[in-house]
């Protein structure tokens, strides 16, 4: 079964860095656009970023563009996202994304999120 698995989260100063993987396995990854989306507390879960299945297409929140960068390795069925220039707003759970359509309509699969703490 699909299966997603988020690393390298983690406690920074505002202003550093932090890359975060995600693992996938049990879908042929080369051929899904991937997402990494965020969620603070009491807030909706947003989309950070979108990378298209051979990575010709990327786009961006407005919130984090300039700072984030989506890229992947279908040879690893691993996507990543690295960022840069921290700011506490950027903190939440981090949630790695495939989706496919269904007759049912959009199924969508979660990794289980990695944790992101910047502090001021």
């Amino acid at each position: 079964q699909v299966q997603l698995v988020e690393s390298g989260g983690g406690l920074v100063q505002s202003g550093g860095s932090l890359k975060l993987s995600c693992a996938a396995s049990g879908f042929m990854f080369s051929i899904y656009a991937m997402s990494w989306y965020r969620q603070a507390p009491g807030k909706e879960r947003e989309l950070v970023a979108t990378i298209t299945s051979a990575g010709a297409k990327i786009n961006y929140a407005d919130s984090v563009k300039g700072r984030f960068t989506i890229s992947r390795d279908n040879g690893k069925n691993t996507v990543y996202l690295q960022m840069n220039s921290l700011v506490p707003e950027d903190t939440a759970m981090y949630y790695c994304n495939t989706w496919t359509m269904r007759s049912t309509g959009r199924l969508d699969y979660w990794g289980q999120g990695t944790q992101v703490t910047v502090s001021s």
